[in-house]
């Protein structure tokens, strides 16, 4: 077996332990929020609310977690880094992406009602965590922007270069 054969077959076996690994943490941190959650509504005098909204941020934070798990599986076990075409890739950053920023705005909310219940003076850190998810939204739309212009030029120049070889049966 060659030594490169040897390094892809482990980066891979790595990358689906990561990805599992990921995974099983994800699903842990819904479990405790259910716990938690139900904890409260049997113990008297506990913030019931409070710990819903810590437990909606758990779970969104577990959505994002499970999402890169799925992502290092699905692109670096199955694929194994062989996206054929750049669209294909372009794809698959853009579910990555938004899912990151779906779980960022979520959790940007459920900071800002945690924070308006208490100190409205902690408004800082949902306000920053809002502009980050604003500025990967906004990234992602110039990457996507600037990827398919990319793509579109590249096959400009393939129709291009086509048109400038003489053909089999002009020769």
């Amino acid at each position: 077996m060659r030594p490169l054969a040897i390094y892809e077959a482990v980066a891979r076996a790595g990358f689906a332990i990561a990805g599992i690994v990921l995974m099983l943490l994800a699903a842990a941190l819904v479990v405790l929020s259910v716990v938690e959650a139900l904890g409260a509504f049997y113990e008297p005098g506990t913030d019931t609310g409070r710990v819903l909204l810590q437990g909606v941020g758990f779970t969104i934070i577990a959505i994002a977690v499970f999402d890169v798990g799925k992502y290092l599986i699905e692109e670096e076990v199955i694929r194994a880094r062989e996206m054929r075409l750049a669209a294909e890739a372009r794809r698959s950053m853009t579910k990555f992406i938004t899912t990151i920023a779906i779980a960022v705005f979520l959790e940007s909310l459920v900071t800002v009602f945690e924070a308006s219940k208490t100190d409205i003076t902690n408004m800082i850190y949902p306000t920053f965590l809002l502009l980050a998810g604003v500025a990967l939204v906004i990234g992602l739309g110039i990457y996507l922007r600037l990827s398919v212009g990319a793509e579109a030029g590249m096959m400009r120049n393939a129709v291009e270069v086509d048109e400038t070889e003489p053909s089999k049966t002009e020769q």
